[in-house]
């Protein structure tokens, strides 16, 4: 049985007062383990490789700052490709930026605007391929208020399929919700106040 990925980015053991918290919501628990069993370990992968897969979720773990995730991640792309994993590390550190920021195209919405430059590999370290997925990546974490369909054609023009985009764009958007959850569990785990039923049940709304 696949241990649950969330327990184990957050550091939730069995028994634990957080255990009790993820116990509450069992369909939500078991949806998000399906969702990286569907998007991290496909029985058939298509044209989305999973050492591409791996690659894309340990670059999304590094520009989150999460270290747990990505050890984790990190892990599992070394499994595949170490020179690969090297690459994606060295990708992420000159990617790294605070955000979310970017152009709002709606008027109303002019003034919340933070303009930021968009960002490209500067290197040759991955193919073109990766390197187009990498640039999306960015764009969703960082600036997802600018994605638009010439995003998405500078996907196909790298020899990314429609089927295969919608499935790195699906799991961008997971690991954001996969991340997250994780490090609020863990934030909660490691409070100094005790963790009252109050508080368990706020954090499972």
């Amino acid at each position: 049985m696949t241990a649950d990925i969330i327990d184990l980015l957050a550091g939730i053991t069995p028994g634990s007062p957080l255990a009790g918290v993820r116990a509450l919501r069992p369909q939500a628990r078991a949806n998000a383990q399906r969702s990286f069993e569907a998007l991290l370990e496909p029985s058939d992968a298509g044209d989305f490789p999973l050492v591409e897969r791996y690659a894309v979720a340990a670059f999304t773990a590094r520009l989150h700052g999460f270290d747990d995730a990505t050890a984790f991640y990190d892990d599992l792309l070394r499994e595949e490709d170490a020179a690969l994993a090297d690459a994606v590390a060295d990708l992420a550190a000159e990617a790294a930026q605070r955000g979310p920021v970017g152009v709002y195209r709606e008027p109303g919405l002019a003034g919340e605007s933070a303009p930021a430059v968009a960002w490209r590999p500067a290197s040759a370290a991955v193919d073109d391929r990766l390197s187009a997925a990498f640039t999306h990546t960015h764009l969703l974490v960082f600036r997802p208020r600018e994605a638009s369909p010439q995003a998405l054609r500078a996907l196909t023009d790298a020899g990314w399929s429609a089927d295969a985009i919608v499935s790195l764009s699906q799991l961008v958007a997971f690991l954001a919700f996969q991340l997250r959850l994780a490090w609020g569990l863990r934030v909660l785990s490691e409070s100094t106040s005790p963790l009252t039923s109050q508080t368990l049940e706020g954090a499972v709304r």
